[in-house]
C-alpha cells in the first residue's frame, strides 16, 4: 500500500505541479506563453499529460492482466523517473525548449499511466474484502490530494529554480523504482492473451482526437472567443466519434478485447464508473475556476501581488485537501462494513451543496465562508472516491482487475480533461458577453485612448484569463504591446496596474461566468448521485453475471 500510494501520488501530483510553475518555466526557457502563436505551447504543457494518461490507462491495465500488474507498474516507475530527469535537463530555449518539455511530459505521462492503471488492481489483489475499502481509500485520497498539493509544491519549488519542479521527482522516483522492484511480488491472476491491436489503435486515436479537439476548442479562432467552429476542431471531433464507434464494434467481435464491455453488465461497475466520470468533470471545473477566482480577483483585492498569487492560491485551497484527507480513509474503512452506496451518494450530495454555496458567495467573499465550503466539498469528494473505487474493483472477477482499474482511471482522467474544455468554454462564453464593453469603458476612464482600449477589449478573453492564471499583471500584459502606459499620467498608470483595477473591472463578468460554471457542476454532481444510488447492494465478484 505504501509503495502504490507513493507511485499514484507522484503521478497525479505531476498533473498539477506544473500549473503553478508555468510562469517560471516559460521565463526559464525564454518564451512568452501569451504571445500570439504561443498559447498552444501553454495549453499542451497543461493538457498533454492529462490526455496521455486518459488515453493509455485502459491499454496498460489490460497489459497488466496479461503480463503481470506488478511488472507494468514497476516499469512505469522507471519510465516516469527517467522522463523527470530529462525534463530537468532541458538544454534548449524558446519554442524548441517548449517542445522538449512537452515531449518529455508526454513520456512522463506514459509512466504515470502505467502507475495509475495498475495500482488499484495490485491493492485489490493484496487486501481481503473486509480491508479493501480502507486500502483503496488511502490510495485514492493520496491521488486526489496530489492534485491540490501539487499547486502548493509548484509554488514553493519555483522560488528555488524552475527545474526544481522536475528535480524533485528524480531522487524520489528512482528510490521508488528500486523499492518496487525489490519488494513488490506478483500475487494477482494473470492470463495469457493476444493484444487487441485494432481495439488499441482505434481507442487510442479516437480518444486522443476528442481530447485534442477540446484543447484546440478553448483557443480563440478567427474572430471568435473559442475555437469550436474551427474546421480542425470539428474534424477532430467527428473523426474521434467515428473511431470510438468503430472501436465499440471491434470490441464486440474480437475474442480477447482490450476494453471489456461485458463488465458494464455488472451493475456496481457501470454505475460506479458513470458516477466517477460525472464527478471528475465537476471536480475539474472546481479546481480551475477556484484558482482563477483566487489569483485574478480575490488575492489581489486583499493586497497580494499578482506574482505571488499562484502560491497563495494553492495555500488558500488547503481546506479542500484537508477534507479529502479526513473523509477518504475513514469512509473507505466504513464502506467495508456498511457498503459503498450510502457514503458515495451522500458525498456527491455534499459536493452539489458546496457548489451551490460557492455560487451564492460574493466575488469578494469572506475567507472563512470560502474555507468551510471548499472543506465540505473535499469531504464530499473523499466520501465518494474511496467507497466508489472499492465498489468498482470489488465487483469484477480477479482476472479482470487490471483492465477494470484502467477503465476506471480512463473515466476519471477523461472527465478531468473534459472538464477543462467544458468549464473554460462556459467561462469564456460568459466573459465574452460582457467583458469587452466593461474593459473598454474602464480603460478609457483612466485615460487610455479609445482605439487602444477598443483593441484591448476585443482580444480573446482566454488571454485575460491565462494572464491572471499565470500570475502576471493582466492589464500591464494587455497594454504592453501598445506602449500606452508610458504616455499616461503616473497616477493613471499606477491605478491601471494596481491590485484593484483589474479585479474590480472583471468581477461582474466573471461572476456571470461562475454562475454558469458552478450551476453546471452542481447539476453534474446530482446526476452522479443518482447514478451512484443505482449501484444496488454489494455483490461478490464471483456472483456477478458472466461477462464473456
Amino acid at each position: 500500500m505504501s509503495n502504490t500510494t507513493l507511485g499514484v501520488f507522484m503521478a497525479v501530483l505531476d498533473g498539477s505541479i506544473v500549473i503553478i510553475a508555468l510562469p517560471a518555466i516559460f521565463r526559464g526557457i525564454g518564451l512568452d506563453p501569451l504571445a500570439a502563436g504561443n498559447i498552444g505551447y501553454l495549453l499542451w504543457m497543461i493538457m498533454g499529460y492529462l490526455l496521455v494518461t486518459a488515453v493509455l490507462v485502459v491499454a496498460l491495465g489490460r497489459l497488466g492482466d496479461i503480463y503481470g500488474r506488478v511488472r507494468i507498474y514497476n516499469l512505469g516507475f522507471a519510465v516516469f523517473s527517467a522522463a523527470s530527469l530529462a525534463l530537468s535537463l532541458d538544454p534548449l530555449h524558446g519554442q524548441s525548449g517548449a517542445l522538449w518539455l512537452i515531449g518529455f511530459r508526454i513520456a512522463q505521462a506514459v509512466g504515470g499511466a502505467m502507475l495509475m492503471a495498475n495500482s488499484a488492481a495490485i491493492l485489490t489483489d493484496a487486501f481481503p474484502a473486509h480491508q479493501r475499502g480502507m486500502a483503496l481509500g488511502v490510495n485514492q485520497i493520496s491521488a486526489l490530494a496530489g492534485q491540490f498539493l501539487g499547486l502548493v509544491a509548484g509554488g514553493v519549488l519555483v522560488t528555488i529554480d524552475w527545474r526544481a519542479v522536475f528535480w524533485i521527482n528524480v531522487p524520489i522516483g528512482f528510490a521508488g523504482t528500486i523499492w518496487s522492484y525489490r519488494t513488490l511480488r506478483e500475487i494477482g491472476t494473470s492470463k495469457a492473451a493476444r493484444i487487441d491491436w485494432p481495439g488499441n489503435l482505434t481507442f487510442t486515436c479516437g480518444a486522443l482526437a476528442l481530447l485534442a479537439a477540446i484543447t484546440y476548442g478553448i483557443q480563440p479562432y478567427g474572430g471568435a472567443s473559442t475555437g469550436w467552429t474551427n474546421p480542425l476542431v470539428l474534424g477532430l471531433l467527428s473523426g474521434g466519434v467515428c473511431l470510438l464507434l468503430l472501436f465499440g464494434v471491434i470490441e464486440t467481435r474480437v475474442a480477447e478485447p482490450m476494453f471489456q464491455l461485458g463488465l458494464f453488465r455488472i451493475r456496481a461497475f457501470a454505475a460506479g464508473n458513470a458516477a466517477a466520470l460525472l464527478t471528475a468533470i465537476a471536480r475539474g471545473g472546481l479546481q480551475f475556476m477556484l484558482i482563477i477566482w483566487l489569483q485574478g480577483i480575490w488575492l489581489p483585492l486583499h493586497g497580494y501581488d499578482f506574482a505571488d498569487t499562484p502560491l497563495w492560491a494553492g495555500i488558500s485551497m488547503l481546506p479542500l485537501t484537508a477534507g479529502f484527507l479526513v473523509a477518504g480513509p475513514l469512509c473507505g474503512f466504513l464502506s467495508d462494513r456498511f457498503g459503498a452506496r450510502l457514503f458515495a451518494t451522500s458525498g456527491l450530495v455534499l459536493m452539489a451543496g458546496a457548489f451551490l454555496g460557492l455560487l451564492l458567495l460574493p466575488v469578494d467573499f469572506p475567507y472563512a465562508a470560502f474555507a468551510v465550503l471548499v472543506f465540505v466539498s473535499g469531504v464530499g469528494q473523499g466520501m465518494f472516491s474511496a467507497p466508489n473505487t472499492s465498489s468498482i474493483m470489488g465487483a469484477v472477477p480477479p482476472e479482470r482487475r487490471g483492465v477494470a482499474s484502467g477503465m476506471r482511471a480512463t473515466f476519471q482522467n477523461s472527465g478531468t480533461s473534459l472538464s477543462i474544455g467544458v468549464f473554460f468554454s462556459l467561462m469564456i462564453i460568459g466573459l465574452a458577453s460582457s467583458l469587452p464593453r466593461t474593459l473598454s469603458a474602464g480603460l478609457q476612464a483612466q485615460g487610455v485612448p479609445a482605439p487602444v482600449a477598443a483593441g484591448v477589449a476585443t482580444l480573446p478573453p482566454v488571454a485575460t484569463l491565462f494572464a491572471a492564471f499565470l500570475g502576471q499583471n493582466p492589464i500591464a500584459h494587455l497594454l504592453a504591446p501598445s506602449g500606452v502606459l508610458h504616455t499616461l499620467p503616473a497616477h493613471n498608470a499606477a491605478a491601471l496596474t494596481g491590485n484593484r483595477f483589474f479585479p474590480q473591472l472583471i468581477s461582474g463578468p466573471f461572476h456571470h461566468g461562475l454562475t454558469i460554471v458552478f450551476g453546471t457542476a452542481a447539476a453534474m454532481a446530482l446526476i452522479a448521485a443518482v447514478a451512484s444510488l443505482s449501484r444496488g447492494k454489494p455483490q461478490r465478484a464471483s456472483s456477478q453475471p458472466p461477462i464473456s
